[in-house]
């Protein structure tokens, strides 16, 4: 089994810019990532999450400890506030130790984040690698 350094991506959004909103939004997204993933806090290199301008009332990494990732490196950052972007999104990337080819890897997207990635749902789930979860 070779082991390969991947990537896994993640999004949802919020309907307010509450703490309770962003991180019951974030823990929810990140336990379907580890979950579809089959991903262990061992594996994992860092985790990288970021939030659109117009979300600052909580750290969204805040989640993943209280999902009880206390090794993990962690960092937040602010996405580019570029006009016409999606508002009140919360993103997720987790650098990992996987057997997993690219393919294999099911890349979460929530709510009205699935506008971010459109290649990833069809109307048919069967024929798409990223999992509807709304």
């Amino acid at each position: 089994m070779v082991m390969m350094f991947r990537g896994v991506r993640g999004a949802t959004t919020v309907d307010e810019n509450t703490e309770e909103a962003i991180l019951g939004a974030t823990q929810v997204l990140l336990q379907a990532m580890i979950e579809s993933n089959a991903i262990e806090e061992d594996a994992v290199a860092s985790v990288i999450f970021t939030t659109t301008a117009d979300l600052n009332a909580a750290y969204p990494a805040k989640a993943a400890r209280r999902l009880g990732w206390r090794r993990t490196a962690l960092l937040g950052a602010q996405e580019a506030d570029v006009p016409g972007g999606l508002p009140r999104c919360i993103r997720i990337l987790i650098h990992w130790n996987t057997a997993k080819s690219l393919d294999e890897i099911n890349h979460i997207f929530m709510g009205d984040a699935k506008k971010l990635r459109p290649d990833l749902f069809s109307e048919e789930p069967s024929t798409s690698n990223g999992r509807d979860q709304s």
